[in-house]
């Protein structure tokens, strides 16, 4: 697949005028209550969006990339669900207020997707000149779908490095002043707790790429695809968020299909390294297959997610939302000076 500059670049501008818009016009000039109608609105839109591009890769590129692209962005889309347990703890845990939660979520967005372009530069590097690399990226994927069905940690919020380094150095204050990241106190600027939330939520999100990019160059190579399926699945994560904030409880089965899907495509990976060093038994999994695994998977674990309903014995690899307490002692550790 060829991909011109000058269709990178207004790719790239495309998806910064539709966050842009999302920012400063759709949430900025309405003061209204991010409701899960609005959300189910929006998040249509968005969706719409993926769709109508994924319609212009088939019409200009052929359906094999049109259906690589659709394969990533579902991938994309369906591990973001789960990410967003995280960011809801994330969110909880720093008591940030609703009416400022979309600003946050989308500045972390932000971040986040200049981070993944460099991650996807660099992986889309390494596979073009090292076929052994696929190897590494099937048995990391592999190693994840274990860690699924084995149950851990997902929910829990881990301050990484950049988090610790900047509540340590950067002056903080310790109250929030509606969405803004820098407030003046006693004559100084200081940055507000909303700034300290945006990097937790844009760094925790590069830790879930380590995931979601091998998955994803796991059903395609073309780093336009890649980039694209991973920018339109971000850009409705907000949106996600606040539609799915009630209903996550009931999605018990989630990680366990997640598994399954990063299980299959690390699979997928590892034959199609063998199949490029010769290994003639090593068969080459099309696109269409991978498609129907991972759109059949998530339809069963929606499922019997519904299904299961509210049993006792159907509480899944998560805990329902409003089970989170939040401790005083939790709030975010800030300083001044």
């Amino acid at each position: 697949m060829s991909v011109t500059p000058w269709v990178w670049a207004l790719t790239i501008a495309g998806i910064l005028a539709v966050i842009a818009a999302d920012l400063f016009l759709i949430h900025r000039n309405d003061t209204r209550e991010f409701t899960t109608r609005r959300a189910a609105f929006w998040s249509v839109v968005y969706i719409g969006l993926a769709v109508l591009f994924g319609l212009g890769v088939w019409i200009f590129a052929g359906g094999r990339y049109a259906g690589e692209y659709f394969g990533g962005f579902v991938t994309e889309k369906s591990l973001s669900v789960d990410n967003l347990f995280v960011f809801m703890v994330i969110l909880a845990r720093f008591a940030v207020p609703k009416q400022a939660q979309h600003t946050v979520l989308m500045a972390g967005i932000v971040i986040a997707l200049l981070l993944r372009g460099l991650f996807i530069a660099v992986g889309a590097a390494a596979i073009s000149t090292f076929t052994w690399v696929f190897f590494i990226f099937g048995a990391f994927l592999i190693w994840t779908a274990f860690g699924l069905v084995r149950g851990g940690d997902e929910e829990e919020f881990k301050e990484n490095v950049l988090l610790r380094w900047a509540k340590r150095v950067l002056p903080t204050s310790d109250e929030y002043d509606g969405s803004r990241f820098v407030a003046r106190r006693d004559g100084r600027r200081l940055l507000t707790p909303m700034a300290v939330v945006m990097i937790a939520i844009g760094s925790t999100d590069v830790l879930f790429a380590l995931d979601s990019i091998p998955a994803i160059f796991g059903l395609t190579t073309e780093p336009y695809l890649v980039f694209t399926a991973n920018a339109f699945a971000l850009m409705g994560l907000v949106q996600l968020y606040f539609l799915l904030g009630g209903l996550t409880d009931r999605l018990v089965y989630l990680g366990h299909g997640l598994a399954f899907i990063l299980g299959f495509i690390g699979l997928k990976l590892i034959f199609h390294a063998l199949h490029e060093y010769g290994v003639a038994w090593a068969p080459e999994i099309p696109i269409w297959l991978s498609l129907a695994v991972i759109a059949g998977t998530l339809a069963a674990t929606t499922v019997a997610s519904l299904a299961a309903g509210r049993r006792p014995s159907a509480k899944g690899m998560h805990e329902p939302l409003h089970e989170i307490e939040v401790d005083e002692a939790d709030a975010p550790a800030t300083r001044e000076g």
